[in-house]
């Protein structure tokens, strides 16, 4: 293959990971037969989007180092252009990197790199907010919400709050679109999923597919207490569509209301959207460096 023009932007704080030995990596790792490389470092939230943006017409790749939240910002920038973007994951869930089977080590997904191929995979806007992933409403926008703001990081930071949170949440009444047929349904969470998972291996959508043009739409009922064992085993086990409380539908546009909390989760990532929600799905739009099978 050609010499590709490389940048690759670490986030440094992401997942709570010493970040110190990444450059060294990159530069032990990396055959510089095909990579001319170049290291940023972010310095503040949106940061790697300002990078991304200013560099799109400079280099060939752009690599980012981080959890889903950069990533996210990272490949909204390279969304529908011809740079290609890279993934190391440094974060918590590193949901997009398990779903594309890259190497969580950093070394390990350096040397990934060097055995790869340019793929063209699907994305997503939820009221004009980018995803990759997977966003949704209700109880999993909610925990997104009280996580960010949550001292107690990682999977069991996260699962602490969802124990928590899940004896108190209410089911809510909600009518979607799903290209243009009405659905009336009384859920604790709709999750949208393009990938599927939302990180830590959880799998809400295990038949999802980031290249099949189509969104998973995930309405997941509150299960009782003791359904909880069966449900969390199924998701783990990439079993999830299996579950009596969880119906998937699968379209290109969707439309959600009212949403009570007001705000989604993009991507692992908390925003406020108000009371409506609407879903498009762009196929084929962000080409992607990919391990070869």
């Amino acid at each position: 293959m050609n010499k590709k023009k490389t940048l690759f932007i670490i986030n440094p704080i992401s997942g709570g990971r010493n970040k110190s030995k990444l450059a060294g990596f990159i530069d032990s790792n990396l055959d510089k037969k095909y990579f001319d490389i170049e290291i940023k470092y972010t310095q503040y939230v949106g940061h790697g989007a300002e990078i991304a943006k200013e560099n799109l017409n400079v280099y060939d790749m752009i690599v980012a180092v981080g959890g889903d939240g950069t990533i996210n910002e990272i490949a909204k920038e390279i969304d529908g252009s011809e740079c290609v973007l890279g993934i190391i994951p440094q974060g918590s869930g590193n949901g997009l990197a398990r779903h594309l089977n890259i190497c969580l080590d950093p070394e390990k997904a350096i040397q990934q790199m060097n055995n790869a191929e340019v793929k063209s995979i699907d994305t997503a806007e939820l009221n004009g907010n980018f995803f990759v992933s997977i966003a949704g409403i209700g109880f999993d926008s909610l925990i997104a919400e009280k996580f960010a703001h949550s001292k107690n990081r990682g999977f069991m930071g996260y699962a602490s709050l969802g124990t928590k949170e899940f004896f108190k949440y209410k089911e809510q009444d909600y009518q979607l679109f799903i290209d243009g047929q009405k659905f009336e349904r009384k859920a604790a969470m709709i999750s949208i999923a393009n990938s599927n998972q939302f990180g830590y291996n959880t799998k809400i959508s295990p038949l999802a597919s980031l290249c099949d043009g189509l969104l998973d739409v995930c309405i997941m009922r509150k299960p009782k207490l003791g359904q909880l064992p069966l449900v969390l085993s199924k998701v783990f086990r990439a079993k999830a569509h299996e579950l009596n409380v969880l119906e998937i539908i699968r379209g290109k546009r969707i439309r959600i209301s009212p949403n009570d909390n007001e705000y989604a989760n993009v991507d692992g990532e908390s925003i406020n959207v108000g009371k409506e929600i609407e879903i498009i799905m762009k196929p084929r739009n962000l080409k992607i460096w990919l391990p070869k099978v």
